[in-house]
């Protein structure tokens, strides 16, 4: 291939690079800008994967703390990179010209990527060793080797999930129990990190694994459709021992959930196991096919729990002794430790990121982690502390019991006075204190139009303008929705 096409190539994914880089100038501002992304280049675009470098193995781990999503949202955007990014570290000055990849490279997968900025890291271990690779299904997904059994930190909120994680990955093929297992929780509380484990754990056992995002799961169909290899995509599905679907929730596309269903039903008929995660239960799936949200349902469904105070003391000092084989003298102590799991109570990637704050503030400064310079380091984390998340169940149940009445009677046609009213206040809770839209919350009670709920909304929104005690008994039940 000349000079000239291979010049050619280089300057587009610069060009394109650019344009990531000013979309990011933009969003961020200067000065964030030139603190964290200043030094960040792209080595190359290889099987839908941009491969970016930096020059220090921090700012590498601040970058996948703290800016995954927004690096891998623009460079899918703007190059040619559905399956998300990689960061890794440069080799020093005179090793920079014989690491830069070739116009080979760019056609065709590296024998050791990175790992993947795009993949879930909910309770990463300790980072891997330069010489460590990771390793790739049969389906050539990219599985993180740190997330195994042993690196998964196991706590009472996870037990059941991870008892049940290690059963089905080193069962034998005529032995499937719990299929399908249906692991659901919050994020970054550990599903990924567990599907992963399972993945690579099965795969010592012989078995042929394949793991799929929800979106690579669409993007591969999608793709084999265009490229008319869709037969040859459903058989190499159809042949596997075991199919890991990660993010289910955003399967969409009548077509696509029809062959997701196929294949479950393929997979399950022939004896063979399926693990999938979500963040809700199957039949929360709302826009789900109703045969899938049954099949889901009906194996084991298994919800991790939020990380108790032991849990997270746990995690965090993982976190803080990974850290403290990069950085020479970097120390905290227990009760450092004790305070920072009180105070981020949310999950494991703000855990992630408060170690990552002390690190930051220790180094930078020189100064001893004290309990003030932590407290300083994570303010912005317990400020932005999300609150429980409430589902509409919980809602119409409340508020049922609190105005004497039934569940069924909120769901139903009855429009007598003691059941329209609190029937409109659940409505105005769920679409106050949940994410779901007003055809979904319709749906949910009883089947009605998004208009009558809009309808509601309004109606409660207007009368507790106007009546202080209404508006102190919304209040009340909020608070204790979210406690």
């Amino acid at each position: 291939m000349t000079d000239s096409v291979e010049a050619g190539v280089a300057a587009a994914i610069g060009d394109n690079w650019d344009r990531v880089r000013r979309r990011l100038r933009a969003e961020l501002g200067e000065d964030v800008f030139s603190s964290w992304f200043a030094r960040v280049e792209i080595a190359a675009v290889v099987e839908g994967v941009a491969h970016l470098t930096v020059p220090t193995r921090f700012l590498k781990s601040w970058l996948e703390a703290h800016y995954a999503e927004r690096l891998r949202a623009h460079c899918m955007a703007e190059l040619d990179a559905p399956h998300g990014v990689s960061l890794s570290v440069r080799q020093v000055a005179r090793d920079a010209a014989a690491s830069r990849p070739d116009l080979a490279s760019l056609q065709r997968p590296r024998p050791a990527p990175a790992r993947p900025a795009a993949v879930e890291a909910e309770a990463p271990a300790a980072p891997a060793p330069a010489g460590e690779r990771d390793v790739m299904d049969a389906c050539g997904t990219l599985l993180d080797r740190r997330m195994t059994f042993q690196s998964f930190v196991v706590g009472k909120p996870n037990a059941l999930a991870f008892a049940a994680a290690e059963r089905i990955a080193g069962a034998s093929q005529e032995a499937t129990p719990y299929n399908p297992l249906y692991l659901h929780a919050g994020v970054g509380l550990g599903k990924t990190h567990l599907i992963q484990a399972i993945a690579q754990d099965a795969r010592q056992h012989g078995k042929r694994v394949a793991y799929f995002t929800a979106d690579r799961f669409m993007y591969g169909f999608v793709a084999a459709l265009k490229s008319q290899t869709a037969l040859a995509f459903k058989e190499k599905l159809r042949g596997i021992d075991l199919l890991i679907v990660d993010d289910v929730q955003f399967i969409q596309g009548r077509s696509i959930q029809q062959e997701f269903g196929h294949t479950i039903n393929a997979l399950i008929d022939a004896g063979k196991q399926i693990v999938v995660a979500a963040d809700r239960l199957p039949s929360d799936l709302e826009t789900m096919d109703e045969r899938i949200r049954s099949r889901l349902a009906g194996g084991l469904v298994v919800e991790i729990g939020e990380l108790d105070e032991a849990l997270r003391v746990e995690i965090l000092t993982g976190r803080l002794d990974a850290l403290k084989t990069a950085h020479q003298g970097f120390q905290v102590n227990p009760d450092v430790i004790s305070y920072v799991a009180r105070a981020v109570a949310t999950n494991g990637r703000d855990l992630d990121g408060a170690a990552n704050r002390i690190l930051a503030h220790a180094t930078l400064t020189g100064a001893t982690v004290t309990l003030e310079t932590a407290e300083a380091a994570i303010r912005d984390l317990v400020r932005t502390r999300e609150p429980r998340r409430v589902k509409i169940e919980e809602i119409q149940k409340l508020v049922a019991t609190r105005y004497n009445v039934s569940r069924a009677d909120i769901l139903s046609e009855r429009r007598t006075a003691a059941v329209v009213k609190p029937r409109q206040i659940a409505m105005y809770l769920a679409k106050a204190l949940t994410p779901r839209s007003l055809p979904e919350i319709g749906r949910r009670f009883g089947g009605r139009d998004h208009t009558t709920v809009l309808h509601a909304v309004r109606k409660i929104e207007k009368a507790i303008g106007e009546d202080r005690s209404l508006h102190e008994e919304v209040d009340l039940l909020k608070r204790m929705l979210q406690e």
